[in-house]
């Protein structure tokens, strides 16, 4: 499902304009994102949570000339399925 598609089924299940739902999706993955970039975690309950999560330095290679290259720490997001969400996808 693309980003488009998904607002037109929100605009369709909310009764909204697919303005309103644009903007709609468009204030929830911007909180996901300001409360992530933060540190905090974002749980909705039955879906999931969203996270961050340190990566460890670590040494890598590149793979046209094999040469070990060094590949700095860093935060990464996670995202954790909920049971509900599990459930209704098995």
């Amino acid at each position: 499902m693309t980003k488009a598609e998904l607002v037109d089924k929100i605009a369709r299940d909310s009764s909204i304009t697919k303005k309103a739902a644009e903007m709609a999706l468009a204030s929830f993955t911007a909180g996901v994102r300001d409360s992530l970039k933060k540190g905090k975690k974002v749980t909705l309950v039955g879906f999931g949570t969203f996270a961050v999560s340190r990566r460890a330095a670590r040494n890598g290679r590149n793979p046209q000339t094999g040469a070990i290259i060094k590949i700095k720490a860093a935060r990464v997001p996670r995202f954790k399925a909920g049971k509900a969400l599990k459930d209704a996808v098995k």
